[in-house]
């Protein structure tokens, strides 16, 4: 395999095939695409195994009208939702239980939202359209810095204990470290053009449902294959494109333009 990095400068200069590891563009598009690959996984995965019945990822961003250096967040991702009121909704840091969650940098859970007093009530329309009442808040934190903020809520009013707490606090911790882990990659890294030997038609369909966030068991029912089946698709295609998980996997695949 020849990578970018072998290649004589004036090569990688002028192919716009070559993917260069200095490209800023570049890097801030695999960033993009690798946070909503493990964003909107960790959306489903609340829902699948943490026995929520909505999973919520909000996304910091610089919200319209803000002032300069103030935080906020965008819900960019979502599972279990009947209606789209909280979807793509800004929540500046103190609003309501993800903003409040976003400003003290710390889990935060109520049993009941709409008789909290402890939140602002600014999204009370939106959680009553999906029946929502029990929610946990739980940010991505590495070091001071926030990554983004899950929900996981029930259409009842329930206590959390310590076990779901603690089942949504591990899917966040590993989110996080996806994250960080795949940042740190891309800049020590530089993904390879093409694979080396061309995708089978199933590899590439396995493949491409995997870029979006589908776990295999999902990926299995869909193409009505086994679990076992779209592992061993998976594993030779990362061995195809010379990446080394799931998150590089996506990434390489959407630069070599098997996926859109």
């Amino acid at each position: 395999m020849t990578r970018a990095a072998d290649t004589p400068t004036a090569a990688r200069t002028n192919d716009p095939t070559v993917a260069r590891a200095d490209d800023p563009e570049l890097a801030a598009r695999a960033a993009e695409l690798v946070r909503d690959a493990v964003l909107g996984d960790l959306a489903r995965r609340v829902v699948a195994e943490c026995g929520a019945d909505v999973g919520l990822v909000g996304v910091p961003e610089p919200l319209p009208g803000s002032r300069p250096g103030s935080e906020g967040m965008v819900l960019r991702h979502w599972a279990g939702t009947r209606a789209d009121l909280l979807h793509d909704v800004p929540v500046p840091a103190g609003l309501g239980l993800g903003g409040r969650a976003l400003a003290e940098r710390a889990p935060t859970w109520v049993p009941d939202y709409r008789a909290a007093t402890t939140i602002s009530h600014h999204y009370d329309a939106a959680v009553a359209a999906e029946d929502l009442y029990a929610m946990l808040t739980v940010p991505l934190m590495d070091g001071g810095t926030v990554h983004g903020v899950v929900y996981a809520s029930l259409r009842a009013v329930v206590p959390f204990g310590d076990v779901r707490i603690s089942a949504v606090g591990k899917l966040a911790e590993a989110a996080t470290r996806a994250l960080v882990g795949a940042a740190a990659w891309n800049r020590e890294r530089p993904r390879p053009a093409a694979p080396v030997r061309p995708l089978t038609p199933r590899e590439h369909e396995v493949l491409r449902w995997a870029a979006t966030g589908r776990t295999n068991p999902e990926i299995a029912a869909r193409l009505g294959l086994t679990c076992n089946t779209v592992t061993g698709y998976l594993k030779s295609a990362m061995h195809k494109l010379g990446v080394r998980n799931r998150t590089e996997l996506a990434l390489a695949a959407r630069e070599s333009g098997l996926v859109s």
